[in-house]
């Protein structure tokens, strides 16, 4: 009999849990007017809404990026796929000259963050369970490290 009552009861919890979710996904219109205002010739954009971030993955001049805004559609930073070998002298020195020198580089990213600043960040294993971010300046110089979580 529980059962049943269960039965009954699960198709209006999922319905209802959809249209809530639903609700929480929406896009905030400024993160779609700052969108827009900066990045006009953006094609198969792709909106993503996790609560605390709005991100719209995109492309541009032949390049995959991910602008990030936040909940109130304030521009946050912007992501570029980019490539080991694309990266310029300076960078790739720096990778040398740090600690991480030996790891393997799985990804390669340039950020573009407010106030016009530009940083690499490069993804590499550190062990078999374990991945970090790398975060480099134009000159080459490692800023921070993070625990990689994508």
């Amino acid at each position: 009999m529980k059962a049943i009552r269960l039965l009954a009861v699960l198709p209006v919890f999922v319905m209802g849990f959809s249209k809530g979710s639903a609700q929480v996904t929406s896009i905030p219109e400024q993160a779609k007017e700052n969108f827009f205002k900066q990045y006009p010739d953006a094609t198969n954009i792709k909106w993503e809404n996790d609560v605390i971030n709005v991100n719209a993955r995109f492309e541009q001049d032949g390049n995959k990026m991910n602008a990030e805004y936040n909940n109130k559609g304030i521009w946050k930073r912007t992501l570029k796929d980019w490539a080991y070998d694309k990266l310029p002298d300076d960078i790739k020195d720096g990778f040398y000259k740090s600690k991480y020198a030996g790891k393997q580089v799985l990804d390669v990213k340039m950020l573009y963050l407010p106030g016009y600043v530009i940083q690499y960040r490069l993804k590499v294993e550190k062990n078999n369970v374990e991945n970090k971010f790398l975060f480099f300046n134009t000159l080459g110089r490692l800023l921070r490290t993070s625990v990689a979580i994508e």
